[in-house]
Formats: C-alpha cells, sequence, structure tokens
C-alpha cells in the first residue's frame, strides 16, 4: 500500500542520514526538582512542509523509547511514552521538550527527530541534573563542622582562617571529611570537621569553610568560639572623660587579658587594700587634692600581676579683698588684693563692666573709676570667679556754666554740668522751660530755656546728700540783642544797668535831703517868729496850702 510505502522511503531515508551526516551532541543543563527545557535544533525555526517532530530517548539498557509526536498541521501532541515520562512529558511550540520535576535519573540523550516532505533530521540533547548547595555549619568549642547538603555533583569543602587556607597537619589542625549519597535521589551530602587548637591569639579570628561545586562556591563564616586562657597582665584604667577636679566622683577600672575575665580585684589605695568582688571598677566619692597619687590593682588569686596609674587632682582656691559692695569718696585710695592656690598654671583675667580690663589699681579714685569688676581664675577643667562693686562718691563740683542762643533769637539755653555721686539735683534762680537732663558714670548735664526781658544774673545749684555747689552767669536781654545793642558783653551790659540804679537811688536821697532842708527852714523860722512876739501863728489860707502841699510832696 501507499502508507507502508512511505514508512519504507523515510526508514531508508532515515538510515541514509545517520550513514552520510554523523550527528552531533549538544548539552543542557537542570536543576535539581525544576523542569528540564530540552531545546530541539537549539531553537532554530523548523523546515517548511513540515510533517511531524518526534521525541524519543534512549532507555538505561540502551534501546531506543518513544516519548511523544507532534503533527504539524494537529495541536495537540500525543504521548508514545508508556513509562514515568507518561505523567512529565510535554512539548511546547518551539517544539522544545519539556520534562517536570527533574532527577538525576533524567540525566541521559534525548534526540528531537524532525521529519519534512524533502528530509528527515534527528538532533541528540544530552541532559546533566544538577543541585542547588545547601550549607549548614555548626561550631563546639574549638571544634567546627560543615555540610553542602544534597549536591550534585557531590560539593568539595575546604577551611579558611582570616582569608587563608588552613592544612590538616594531625596535630594543631586536624581536619575530617566524609561523603554520603543517598540511593533514592542519588544526590550526595559532604560534610568536612575542623578540629583546632586556639591560642590566645586567635581572639577575633574568622573561621569560614568554602564550599565548591560545578554551579558555584559558597564561604559561610562560622560564629566565633571561645577561646579559654588565664590571665597574664592587667591594666588599670581611670574612668574620667577629663582632668580629675577636687570634689569629682572618680571610678578605677581594672581589666584582665584572660578569657574567662576574672571576677575579683584588689584595689590598693594609697595604702589601704580593698577587695571587690564580681566587678572590676572602684569609685572614689569625692576625691580631694590630698588624695592625688599612684592607684593600683592587682588579681585576687595572684596579686603579683599588677598594674598601677597615678592620678592627678586639679584644684583652684580663690581669694578677692575685697568683695561685694564697695563705698569710697572721689580722691581716696584703694587696695585690691587677690591671692590664688592652684595645681597648675591658672589664667588670670579681670573685667570692668563685662569688658577686659588690667588687675584694678586705685591711688586717687575718680568718678570713672566706678563699675563692677570681676576676676576670674581658670585652670583645665576649673574657674573661679570673685567680683566686687566699686562706688565712689563726692559732692557735686560744677565744672561749667554756659548759654547760647536758638536759632529764633528769642530764647537763650543755659547748660549746667557738674560731676557728682549720687546723682545731684538742679536748681535754677529763673523760671524756665524745656528741661533736659542726663546722668553718666558721675557726670550729670542740666538744660535749660530762657527768656531774658532783660540783662540779669542766673544762678545754677547743684547739691546731694554730700553737699552742693553753686555758680552764676550773666545772661543779656534778648529784647536789646535784637536792637542791635549786644555789641557789648554781658559783663558790660551788667555795670551799666548797676549805674543806672546807683544814679538813680542816689538823685532820689539827694532831692529827699533838698527838700527836708527846706522843711525844716520853714519851720524854724515860723516857730521863731512866734517865739519873738509871743502871738499866736497866723498865716495866709494860701500859704497853709503850700506848706501842707509841700509837706505831702517830702
Amino acid at each position: 500500500s501507499h502508507k507502508h510505502l512511505c514508512f519504507f522511503i523515510v526508514a531508508v531515508f532515515l538510515m541514509m542520514s545517520k550513514v552520510c551526516n554523523p550527528l552531533t551532541v549538544t548539552y543542557v543543563t537542570a536543576l535539581y526538582g525544576e523542569t528540564i527545557v530540552i531545546p530541539c535544533n537549539d531553537g532554530a525555526p523548523v523546515p517548511q512542509h513540515l510533517m511531524f517532530v518526534k521525541w524519543k530517548y534512549e532507555k538505561d539498557d540502551g534501546t531506543p523509547g518513544d516519548l511523544l509526536i507532534k503533527q504539524a498541521r494537529n495541536e495537540q501532541a500525543t504521548v508514545q511514552a508508556t513509562d514515568s515520562y507518561a505523567q512529565r512529558v510535554s512539548i511546547d511550540d518551539k517544539f522544545n521538550l519539556l520534562i517536570t520535576q527533574a532527577s538525576l535519573k533524567d540525566q541521559k540523550t534525548f534526540t528531537c527527530m524532525v521529519v519534512s516532505h524533502a528530509n528527515l533530521m534527528e538532533f541528540p540533547v544530552s541532559v546533566l541534573v544538577y543541585s542547588k548547595l545547601n550549607i549548614d555549619t555548626k561550631h563546639y568549642n574549638n571544634l567546627g563542622t560543615c555540610v553542602a547538603a544534597e549536591a550534585n555533583p557531590a560539593a568539595t569543602i575546604t577551611w579558611k582562617k582570616n582569608g587563608k587556607a588552613l592544612v590538616d597537619d594531625g596535630k594543631a589542625i586536624v581536619i575530617t571529611p566524609s561523603l554520603k549519597l543517598d540511593p533514592a535521589t542519588g544526590l550526595s551530602t559532604t560534610s568536612s570537621t575542623l578540629q583546632y587548637a586556639a591560642t590566645k591569639e586567635d581572639v577575633g579570628a574568622v573561621f569560614a569553610c568554602v564550599s565548591t561545586h560545578r554551579l558555584t562556591s559558597q564561604e559561610t563564616e562560622l560564629e566565633p568560639f571561645p577561646i579559654h586562657y588565664p590571665s597574664e597582665k592587667v591594666s588599670l584604667q581611670v574612668m574620667s572623660k577629663g582632668p580629675v577636679v577636687e570634689g569629682d566622683n572618680v571610678t578605677l577600672k581594672c581589666h584582665a587579658d584572660g578569657n574567662p575575665p576574672p571576677s575579683s580585684f584588689y584595689f590598693h589605695l594609697k595604702g589601704e587594700k580593698m577587695l571587690v568582688q564580681n566587678s572590676d571598677t572602684y569609685t572614689l566619692n569625692a576625691i580631694s587634692r590630698e588624695a592625688a597619687g599612684e592607684y593600683k590593682c592587682s588579681l585576687a588569686d595572684n596579686e603579683k600581676v599588677e598594674a598601677s596609674q597615678n592620678i592627678l587632682v586639679s584644684y583652684l582656691d580663690l581669694s578677692l579683698s575685697p568683695t561685694g559692695k564697695v563705698l569710697k569718696t572721689v580722691g581716696d585710695s584703694l587696695s585690691v588684693k587677690m591671692e590664688k592656690i592652684a595645681s597648675g598654671d591658672a589664667t588670670v583675667l579681670w573685667t570692668k563692666n563685662g569688658k577686659a580690663v588690667k588687675e584694678p589699681e586705685f591711688s586717687k579714685l575718680s568718678y570713672a573709676d566706678a563699675g563692677i569688676f570681676v576676676c576670674e581664675v581658670s585652670l583645665t577643667g576649673l574657674t573661679r570667679h570673685q567680683s566686687f562693686e566699686l562706688v565712689v562718691e563726692g559732692k557735686p563740683v560744677i565744672t561749667s556754666l554756659t548759654e547760647h542762643s536758638t536759632g529764633d533769637a528769642q530764647h537763650k539755653v543755659l547748660t549746667c554740668e557738674a560731676e557728682g555721686v549720687p546723682e545731684p539735683s538742679f536748681q535754677w534762680s529763673v523760671n524756665n522751660t524745656n528741661e533736659e537732663s542726663s546722668y553718666i558714670n558721675g557726670k550729670a548735664t542740666h538744660k535749660i530755656t530762657v527768656i531774658p526781658r532783660l540783662n540779669m544774673t542766673i544762678t545754677c545749684t547743684v547739691s546731694n546728700k554730700l553737699g552742693e555747689d553753686v555758680m552764676t552767669i550773666n545772661v543779656s536781654s534778648v529784647f536789646e540783642e535784637k536792637n542791635g545793642k549786644s555789641g557789648k558783653n554781658p559783663q558790660d551790659d551788667s555795670k551799666d544797668q548797676a549805674k543806672l540804679i546807683v544814679g538813680v537811688v542816689v538823685g532820689l536821697l539827694f532831692a529827699a535831703a533838698v527838700v527836708g532842708l527846706v522843711y525844716w527852714l520853714y519851720i524854724k523860722n515860723s516857730r521863731q517868729g512866734s517865739w519873738k512876739t509871743g502871738e499866736k501863728e497866723v498865716g495866709t489860707s494860701e500859704e497853709s496850702k503850700k506848706l501842707e502841699e509841700n509837706n505831702h510832696t517830702v
């Protein structure tokens, strides 16, 4: 029949292809337990006029076995396998063979046969199944174990210390490897045990196992394991962030290099030995300057292993005379004494009212010397302050009394300046307006505005509880100055005014004397006439009137 003839031709063609075209095997790798993807002809496109694609494999006994076949015009593949592959194989759109749940038994050759109208080709592919490394490490004192479980191919394990390989010497370093094969899965478990004779120098050393596999290499560090050794040295530490200052609480810490560290120590405190158990510290409360010196600590079970530390105690004393509020009179002297006692070179800083000054010396006090003086003495970690407030008092003294005219020439401004402490008060001998006053560092200023209508002498009086001072000034009339008579100075105006007053007074006295003399002569003459005649004094009415007028005039 035609069907049998067709298959016969294909079989002959296949035999001729094997003879003429030797097959080239390719390889793919897969992970244990996952899906194996096997490409047909490395994923190349199928030829035109494709009839079908068939996958087959080589059984353990060397005989061929069919897996599945897919017709070109049929979307569904036909599974031909009758063994365990019947439930695990499938084919995708690119004719790749898919095998689920990969195991070591899948490490064999699978062949893709492509049949078209013009050709028949086969593409064998060998599968290698690997497994991921599952690393586990453990350690017991100076014993460490590293395990690489369920690997394929079997992993190899080596050991490192601080990055350098360890070699088994049968003494200080003993490495024991082992290998187990799981007959059910075919996977191998490799383990290696390191036994290491540690010394004190190995404290902090990093041990690691290196698991090497065909797919990867993994380095895993072991947790540090304790190394025990006796104490050979101790050290004494003063637990203080800065210099030890008198009055501080000072903690001493004794440290030993053994492992585990000792729990008891002796502290030697200026000739006294103190046992401290379950602690490595001792605290000196409120240390004094007398407590400075050498301190020691030692092991409780071996006092020969000891350490010492010298403690320096910083201290600073300051004495200042005078202090507080100091009241002095201007012109007096004041002696300032400062004494300091320090454990080192101390720095002295003086300030007056917050500004740096030299050390104060007062041989003759002035108002400007008053202020708040602060002495600051400092040493590393220490500072001391003492202060005094100097008050300089004195009765007020007027330093100047001046006048000047305003721009409108209608007023005059008088300024009286004085020095005195406490602050003096001002009093003027004339009415005034626009008073202004200030008082700074013992200097007082008072200004007034006046309108002198006549030339006058004005007095400024300043006073406080200690006394007073007076000063006068001659002030010319603003009206005379306005009329152009201000060419004279104030003293000339005052003299002219005085002369005028004296002239008026003298004239009035002279007139009164003349009138008195006339009246006296008149009376005298009248009385003399009466004594002569003995008659009654008689006069005309006109004379009487004139006499009365003269009397009134006088």
